[in-house]
């Protein structure tokens, strides 16, 4: 039977049992969100033994030679010491320079991290708060233009984190976890081709990122963008995106809610076999987005989804 040590803690283990549950059920607290290798939330360290790992590919070289592994991946075949990440230690403070409400239950965070971080429109970082409660979340701010990185939270239902967050007064501390890349991000060589961005809630933050991006490096090709939302008060960047629309004519932007979509998706045509399309929100929402792209011709290798789940 592998023993798991952990600090000064040692304990014996089922073979090939999950790192993630065995450190948990043993009371170590390990946070996690989606268990399948995208959140990162769930970094551990192996110091002594290796674990199975069923995503090796998930982190970069440098991070698995220093010992890096997605516990929520991993499986215990032999004696195993590990070190959690430690926030304080392992990641990087930041300071709260904003808290503004964008709609009734969308939350923007601004924060100044302790260095400058040096990422792309449509990565995330992992948040912890001073409790201790880790979560990823995508950003929304473009890279190089602001000094703030900006988040945008959801907080329709309650949950940890969110709850954490409500709490939160300028000037407050929040620590950074790993910061990583998922599907959505903006390539120019894409400038000549029609771009299509579709959101749902706050799965609009890294869209947003990846639109001005595409701005910035003056796309040439049409951009559309959809927005999805329980109701039109949660449409929360209608305002900052019409002024968009207003300086750059081959941007068109659309607001929708449940009620309305069915009917603007079936009306969705293609104006190109290049067009590349990014959809970003719920697996529902993703799901509903992709079928009806697909049925409009859109190969499948130009859709780029990221899915976001929910926090408890």
């Amino acid at each position: 039977m592998p023993e798991l040590r952990v600090g000064e803690r040692q304990w014996t283990v089922s073979p090939g049992c999950n790192l993630l549950d065995a450190l948990n059920e043993a009371g170590l607290s390990v946070p996690y969100s989606c268990r399948a290798g995208s959140c990162h939330a769930c970094l551990v360290r192996c110091l002594q033994g290796q674990p199975q790992d069923a995503r090796p590919d998930a982190l970069g070289a440098a991070q698995r030679q220093s010992g890096w592994r997605l516990s929520c991946q991993c499986r215990v075949e032999e004696d195993l010491q590990v070190a959690l990440f430690d926030p304080v230690q392992d990641g990087i403070g930041a300071s709260v320079v904003g808290l503004d409400w964008l709609s009734p239950t969308v939350l923007r965070l601004r924060l100044e991290p302790a260095r400058a971080l040096r990422y792309q429109a449509g990565q995330h970082l992992v948040l912890w708060s001073a409790t201790g409660v880790a979560r990823p979340y995508s950003l929304a701010s473009l890279p190089g233009d602001e000094r703030f990185l900006e988040f945008h939270l959801d907080c329709r239902r309650p949950g940890a984190f969110c709850d954490a967050a409500r709490q939160l007064q300028v000037g407050d501390t929040l620590r950074l976890g790993e910061l990583r890349g998922g599907a959505l991000h903006y390539d120019a060589e894409w400038q000549e081709r029609p771009l299509w961005l579709l959101a749902a809630g706050t799965g609009l933050a890294p869209l947003w990122g990846i639109l001005r991006e595409a701005l910035r490096q003056q796309h040439r090709g049409d951009i559309r963008l959809i927005h999805l939302a329980h109701d039109a008060r949660e449409h929360y960047q209608a305002q900052a995106l019409s002024a968009l629309a207003e300086r750059h004519p081959h941007l068109q932007v659309e607001c929708l809610t449940p009620q309305e979509l069915p009917q603007a998706l079936a009306a969705l045509r293609l104006s190109s076999r290049q067009t590349v399309a990014l959809a970003c929100g719920s697996p529902a929402s993703v799901e509903q987005f992709s079928r009806r792209l697909f049925l409009a011709g859109l190969p499948r290798n130009q859709l780029y989804a990221d899915v976001f789940t929910e926090h408890a």
